[in-house]
């Protein structure tokens, strides 16, 4: 009577997780938790970014041709909000006679020429207050000294004399320098703080930001070309844009998370397919030995 030789036992069958077990466990539910927290934080910036996507109070059309004065729409040092850009206003002032300066690269309806401008001393202000005034345009540069020659003759000879100005307030274009070869006090930009650098007797003086382009020449000059700004779009793109960004970055962190979840289930599988494959290669080489 023949025996039968004995065998190993086949290694118990192992069943890996699957990906919602995982999911399931405590350390990933806390993951969770603070994949929903950044999220809903991101969430949220988008939708505050949104809300102010749409102006829905925007200026009612042709405001800035209402003529207003000049106090009630900025004060000195106040930077000049978006949607009273090229607002209409008036002021009255008396004229600092050595401070008629010329600003050259103008443009009236696409002919390059020259503004002269000059420095008001705002009238009825508790504080000394002066404001920049661009007082007309002309295509020729002897034109435009000989203007300010003029202006700076008839400031000299009655310094008192109030005058009235209105026309549009614009803000600052910005610091410049002269073109190459140019004479270096040459001014091609419209710069209320460039040109407070060469206005005198400006101690203790208030100075706004802005500057008015005189809707009537003033002087041996013609009258500044400044149409009415366009119609602003209630509709700011950049800003949905960047509330569209927020939503894909929250969307993101909640991938993330489900990204780290399936890498660490598909590792665990790995490991254990590895393992029984491993006890049976020693299993097959026990039996034949």
């Amino acid at each position: 009577m023949t025996s039968t030789p004995a065998t190993d036992p086949a290694p118990p069958q192992i069943f890996p997780p699957t990906l919602r077990e995982v999911m399931l466990r405590p350390r990933w539910i806390a993951l969770l938790a603070f994949s929903l927290l950044v999220a809903g934080v991101l969430a949220w910036l988008g939708q505050w970014q949104l809300g102010r996507a749409v102006d829905t109070a925007p200026p009612e059309p042709g405001m800035t041709e209402v003529v207003r004065p000049l106090s009630e729409v900025v004060q000195p040092g106040d930077y000049l909000p978006e949607p009273l850009v090229g607002q209409r206003v008036e002021v009255s002032g008396t004229w600092v006679a050595s401070d008629f300066i010329v600003v050259s690269s103008r443009f009236n309806d696409d002919v390059q020429g020259y503004w002269v401008t000059g420095q008001l001393r705002v009238a009825g202000t508790a504080e000394p207050t002066s404001v920049a005034v661009a007082t007309g345009w002309t295509q020729n540069l002897d034109q435009a000294n000989a203007a300010a020659d003029e202006l700076e003759r008839q400031a000299e000879a009655d310094p008192a004399a109030v005058v009235e100005v209105t026309g549009r307030l614009i803000s600052d274009e910005g610091p410049s320098v002269p073109p190459a070869g140019a004479d270096p006090l040459t001014l091609v930009k419209m710069s209320p703080a460039m040109l407070l650098g060469r206005w005198h007797d400006i101690e203790n003086v208030d100075v706004y930001r802005q500057y008015i382009a005189s809707q009537t020449a003033i002087g041996p000059l013609d009258d500044i070309a400044s149409p009415a700004p366009d119609e602003r779009s209630r509709v700011n793109w950049l800003n949905i844009f960047y509330a569209a960004e927020w939503a894909v970055f929250a969307g993101f962190a909640l991938y993330l998370w489900y990204r780290l979840a399936r890498d660490a289930w598909e590792k665990e599988v790995e490991d254990l397919e590895d393992e029984q494959a491993e006890a049976l290669a020693a299993g097959a080489a026990a039996s034949r030995d």
